[in-house]
C-alpha cells in the first residue's frame, strides 16, 4: 500500500492483492522508519469501520488511520468498476483535506 501526501491531500493505492487482503481482513497496515525502534514509525492504515458513516482519517501520534464504513468499504473492494473512495473533509475553518483510497491497476503502455 502506497501512501502520498500531498499540500492538501492524502492517497493510498493499493496493488490488487492488497485490495483482496482489505477485503478478507477489514485492515491493512504499513509502516515507515523514520528513525530508530518503534518510536521513530510512522504507521499508517486503511480500516473498515462500523462506527465511522464516511470515508474519514484520524491522526494519532505516529500513526495516520483511514477509516471506511464496512459496507462501502466491501463493495468497493468487490466492484470491478468502482476504482477509488473519496471525500473532502473539512480539517479546520476553511480548510479541507482531500482524501483518496484507489486500486492501483497499474499502466498499460
Amino acid at each position: 500500500m502506497k501512501l502520498r501526501l500531498d499540500e492538501n491531500s492524502l492517497r493510498l493505492r493499493l496493488e490488487p492483492e492488497e485490495v483482496t487482503e482489505f477485503q478478507k481482513a477489514g485492515r491493512l497496515e504499513t509502516a515507515v522508519a523514520l528513525g530508530p525502534g518503534a518510536a521513530g514509525q510512522l504507521r499508517y492504515s486503511l480500516e473498515q469501520a462500523t462506527d465511522v458513516p464516511a470515508l474519514t482519517v484520524r491522526q494519532e501520534p505516529g500513526r495516520i488511520r483511514v477509516l471506511v464504513p464496512a459496507a462501502q468499504a466491501r463493495a468497493w473492494a468487490e466492484s470491478a468498476e468502482e476504482i477509488s473512495l473519496r471525500t473532502k473533509l473539512e480539517v479546520a475553518e476553511n480548510q479541507f483535506l482531500l482524501i483518496l483510497v484507489e486500486k492501483d491497476l497499474g499502466c498499460a503502455h
